[in-house]
């Protein structure tokens, strides 16, 4: 069916003897002495047993392969038996890539009678793609539909279960584009995620770049993209009515390899990163967002990722960050994302602002508390500047 390429083929997994080769080449890994497994597009091994026309959804006249095939009923059978057959009597740790699960299906999938220790699911990045993933028809959408997708995931996996926190990966878009309104300082906005990464419950995942703040790329001609759904989806676009011009914007908006160029590791050629020439090219603020040029500064972004580590793992708050029970405020607040972490009878509270506004808010929230952390060098209790993002210790 070759789901994502032409070129890649697709695993029958109805036969038996597939599902046994697959289980016998994790088992040689596991014998090697492999620590775990993070296993990508897992939601897409189960096909439909009867291959029917989907409906059409496009200009093109084709039909969006996700609905038809991700998360397809009995795919659960073949990963419980992945697990008694490869994971179960061994220490190890999985993750699963699973596009399509949603928050109340988590129980099914992680926990005690899970498939896999943690999953990656997608609602929170997903927001402007409600249906479908077609970049020509992104929505906006509001704050509380990102806080509520959090929250779905947080409490989906409250007492069975635990949770990857991630924004970023090879597959989406830099999270300081993608949270926070154009003109915002990126610096700011970095650190304002890495806030709310190091203060939710679960285990928090960083991908390349994340930790210097690497923003989008936006390439002058779709030639310089080699993400194969990049050209797919520009030309879709163009297919839709959309002029060069237009289609490209979107390509620079959503396209994968804003997160696939290369790591930024110092000034040099390249950023460092080779002394030939990569696949892609190296973003354009490669001198001032690099580890190198980082490390020389105490107010970086990297600086505040290892502080806010050190905050989470080693901090007077460190099991509140780590144990703590996940409480949503102001659910209904379009503009301020707040939480606490609750460990008996102490807490946390992340308060973080996601406009480039001043916001004022009830002051009673922080009353009596001490400020563990913040992206700003002083807090104002009652107020919130653009991007701030602080924790406090209630």
């Amino acid at each position: 069916m070759h789901t994502f390429a032409v070129e890649q083929p697709d695993l029958n997994w109805e036969n038996p003897a597939v599902r046994q080769a697959l289980y016998d080449a994790a088992n040689f890994w596991i014998a090697k002495g492999v620590g775990g497994f993070r296993i990508d597009a897992i939601v897409y091994i189960k096909k439909p047993a009867v291959f029917t026309d989907g409906p059409v959804d496009g200009a093109d006249g084709l039909s969006s392969i996700h609905k038809m095939i991700a998360n397809t009923p009995g795919i659960l059978d073949f990963l419980h038996e992945f697990r008694r057959k490869v994971f179960d009597g061994h220490d190890i740790f999985t993750v699963a890539e699973a596009n399509g699960v949603t928050p109340a299906d988590l129980p099914q999938w992680v926990g005690k009678d899970g498939a896999f220790s943690m999953l990656f699911e997608f609602s929170h990045v997903n927001l402007e793609f409600p249906d479908d993933e077609v970049w020509c028809r992104a929505e906006k959408w509001p704050l509380t539909k990102l806080k509520k997708a959090l929250s779905d995931s947080q409490q989906a996996t409250a007492a069975n279960g635990w949770y990857p926190i991630f924004f970023e990966n090879h597959d989406q878009i830099r999270c300081v584009n993608r949270y926070f309104p154009e003109g915002t300082d990126k610096k700011k906005a970095a650190k304002a995620m890495a806030t709310i990464l190091f203060s939710l419950r679960g285990t928090p995942f960083i991908y390349e770049g994340q930790e210097l703040g690497m923003a989008n790329t936006a390439f002058a001609r779709i030639e310089d993209y080699n993400d194969i759904s990049t050209h797919g989806q520009y030309q879709l676009a163009l297919d839709e009515g959309f002029a060069p011009a237009e289609a490209l914007h979107l390509v620079q908006a959503h396209s994968r390899d804003n997160a696939r160029t290369p790591m930024q590791w110092t000034t040099a050629a390249q950023a460092g990163f080779t002394t030939g020439t990569p696949w892609l090219p190296v973003h354009d603020d490669y001198l001032q967002c690099c580890a190198e040029s980082e490390e020389h500064d105490a107010d970086s972004v990297l600086w505040y990722y290892r502080r806010i580590q050190a905050e989470r793992f080693q901090g007077e708050a460190a099991a509140i960050l780590q144990r703590g029970r996940y409480e949503e405020l102001l659910a209904d607040d379009e503009r301020i994302y707040a939480f606490k972490r609750i460990l008996d009878d102490q807490a946390t509270l992340t308060l973080v602002n996601f406009t480039n506004e001043t916001i004022d808010y009830d002051a009673s929230l922080t009353e009596g508390a001490t400020v563990l952390l913040g992206n700003y060098d002083a807090q104002k209790a009652g107020r919130l500047r653009p991007a701030e993002a602080v924790i406090y210790r209630v």
